[in-house]
């Protein structure tokens, strides 16, 4: 959240044309492949959502099997790591389509696939999971809906969705629309920082309220058991404690995380 100054650099890996020649759009994949791009979550975010997932899932049942949790996205399974601490005996499959994403995740994660929400969707049966993981996802996606559906599709029925991602109605995203400033995490171009705070261009294509995002895990056939708010680890040094102390008020969070069950 510090804000740029002067002129800001191009993203690593962004080619810089010739004067007066425009440079090629950058492709979403080619930018999410990035080894430039970062591809973890903030640790208090991380362990604020496992515990949510621990205390839906309980321990092991000396009777049945382990759950399965597919963490979707997992990135450089920094949130499967901190997970599988809390989820002792229960089974982590760590998924992303990103080729950089998945070697990094290789030493966190003992079972990993690659797989993508389009193009023919997930690679696990319908009905074969018992929660899903989707840190930070949502916010870069083209199609949000249908990456829902397909997730309801790999959950059992009964399920856990355990959905994070940054809130447009932050404390501080307030104060900077009543200043005409862009709001934090939201992106007009893929290339350059515009308008905002910040220095890294990370790819968000949506953002969402609490209300909204509630509504819209509702309409994807998801019951909604408690929405809660987690801090942000962009925020300046001094301001922190202040964005610690507003996650008691998730309409103010600066990351919502949500706890829904399949329908």
């Amino acid at each position: 959240m510090t804000a740029a100054t002067g002129t800001p650099a191009p993203p690593s890996g962004t080619p810089v044309p010739p004067s007066g020649t425009p440079a090629p759009p950058p492709r979403l994949r080619d930018f999410y492949e990035d080894p430039a791009v970062p591809v973890a979550s903030g640790a208090a975010r991380t362990l604020r959502q496992a515990r949510m997932l621990a205390r839906a899932l309980g321990p092991v049942r000396p009777d049945g099997p382990p759950a399965t949790v597919l963490d979707i996205g997992c990135g450089d399974g920094s949130a499967a790591a901190t997970a599988a601490r809390l989820l002792a005996g229960h089974r982590i499959v760590g998924v992303d389509w990103s080729q950089d994403a998945l070697r990094r995740a290789g030493p966190r994660i003992p079972h990993l696939v690659r797989g993508e929400l389009t193009d023919g969707g997930l690679p696990f049966t319908t009905a074969g999971a018992d929660a899903v993981l989707f840190s930070e996802v949502v916010e870069h996606l083209v199609d949000p809906d249908a990456a829902l559906e397909e997730l309801h599709r790999v959950l059992r029925p009964g399920g856990h969705l355990l959905l994070s991602t940054p809130n447009l109605a932050a404390w501080y995203n307030r104060a900077l629309l009543l200043a005409g400033v862009q709001p934090v995490f939201s992106e007009v171009s893929l290339r350059w920082i515009h308008g905002r705070p910040g220095s890294r261009v990370v790819g968000h294509l949506r953002l969402y309220t609490p209300r909204a995002l509630k509504e819209f895990v509702t309409a994807c056939g998801f019951e909604v058991v408690t929405v809660a708010g987690a801090p942000f680890h962009g925020v300046p040094g001094p301001l922190r404690p202040l964005d610690r102390a507003l996650c008691r008020l998730p309409s103010l969070a600066s990351i919502l995380l949500v706890h829904a069950r399949r329908v």
